[in-house]
């Protein structure tokens, strides 16, 4: 058995290998390192992949993020509702815009942000929403655009952990998350299912006047050379992590299914442990990527089964250990712990297995073996 890694990029790299070094040896030779042909097709491809109007390319998630919420045009003292159970990039960027984080609790079933609860949260001067779709699976989208529509509020996508992943509207129509609310922003960290070997980020949107916003903004608020018509920041995507992009873009179905298929091999393995809850897909198989497999220990025994796990050489992982609401940076008089019983409780229990497109069945069973024999 190979050794077990939370993430084998290395093995993903092999499969791309001769056209990632083929198209970096031309970008050495034709040095257009920023903004190079290989970020215009990339942008082009993704635009058709996801089935978006419009695809703005910077340089990682967290700019991507707050690019959007500049582009909309947020200003000190909105408030922006999200989810409490997430990376902390999400709220980070709120804070940094001196607009105000309202984090809500989440769904137990799926992890995802909980449209009862948003809705309570909403003040005269809430302005947007940021639903994050967690681990891979979107979030309930349906509620959250009628909520949004009803109060007149922006839904700014955090689709870092999903992308390739669907969702169905009521009307039965099918679209990748992303392209659902007014922007969709993602991450191409390494890890993620659509990962480059740097930093990288994208915008989405249907809007051509907000990408045309958006456009100047990545780059120093410039359209036109020495012409700053908006305040900006400076946001690319480099020619070297298009390329990369470029040759895993057309394998991203495939590398999605491997994952979902490990997924259901981890959970037929394990849902029969009373001790333990398998994630859930809420709607169909389509709508969940597995960025990360996260597994719920009951009883009090996540701590000691990480430990276990360690000691017979699996990796694993705590996303998130520690609630946004009570994280050093964002604690705020306004919350009560409450109204975050299930990210309080989920924070206990989580714990996320390794997942990645190169896994494999004798891994896999060793896994899931260890596991089993240990929790009972």
């Amino acid at each position: 058995m190979k050794k077990i890694q939370m993430v084998d990029l290395k093995g993903q790299f092999l499969g791309i290998k001769n056209q990632v070094n083929s198209s970096f040896e031309q970008i050495l030779e034709n040095t257009a390192f920023i903004n190079g042909p290989e970020v215009h097709h990339f942008q082009s491809e993704l635009e058709a992949y996801l089935g978006v109007k419009h695809v703005i390319p910077c340089a990682n998630g967290t700019d991507a993020l707050q690019i959007a919420m500049m582009g909309l045009g947020l200003k000190p003292g909105d408030e922006v509702i999200t989810t409490d159970f997430t990376f902390a990039a999400t709220v980070e960027v709120i804070a940094l815009l001196n607009l105000t984080p309202v984090l809500v609790d989440v769904d137990a079933e799926s992890f995802n942000i909980n449209p009862k609860a948003i809705e309570a949260a909403i003040t005269p001067k809430t302005k947007a929403i940021v639903p994050v779709h967690l681990f891979g699976q979107s979030a309930d989208m349906n509620a959250i655009l009628e909520i949004a529509e009803k109060y007149n509020l922006f839904v700014i996508e955090d689709n870092a952990q999903a992308i390739g992943a669907n969702h169905y509207a009521k009307d039965g129509q099918v679209s990748k998350t992303g392209g659902i609310g007014h922007v969709g922003t993602t991450s191409f960290f390494p890890s993620k299912n659509l990962g480059c070997y740097g930093d990288g980020g994208a915008l989405f949107t249907n809007d051509d006047q907000l990408a045309h916003r958006l456009r100047g903004i990545v780059n120093h608020g410039m359209y036109e050379r020495y012409h700053h018509d908006v305040v900006g920041v400076n946001s690319r995507l480099d020619s070297l992590q298009a390329a990369v992009l470029r040759a895993k873009l057309p394998h991203l179905d495939e590398y999605n299914a491997a994952r979902r298929a490990a997924a259901k091999k981890y959970s037929a393995a394990l849902s029969q442990n009373k001790n333990l809850i398998t994630p859930k897909i809420i709607e169909s198989d389509d709508t969940h990527v597995f960025h990360q497999y996260t597994l719920r220990v009951m009883n009090g025994q996540r701590d000691a089964l990480i430990k276990h796990l360690q000691a017979q050489d699996i990796p694993c992982g705590i996303y998130y250990p520690i609630p946004l609401h009570k994280q050093k940076a964002y604690l705020d008089d306004r919350y009560h712990e409450k109204d975050f019983a299930v990210t309080n409780q989920l924070v206990k229990e989580v714990i996320a297995l390794p997942m990645h497109t190169e896994l494999e069945d004798d891994q896999i069973n060793y896994i899931t073996q260890t596991i089993n024999d240990f929790i009972k």
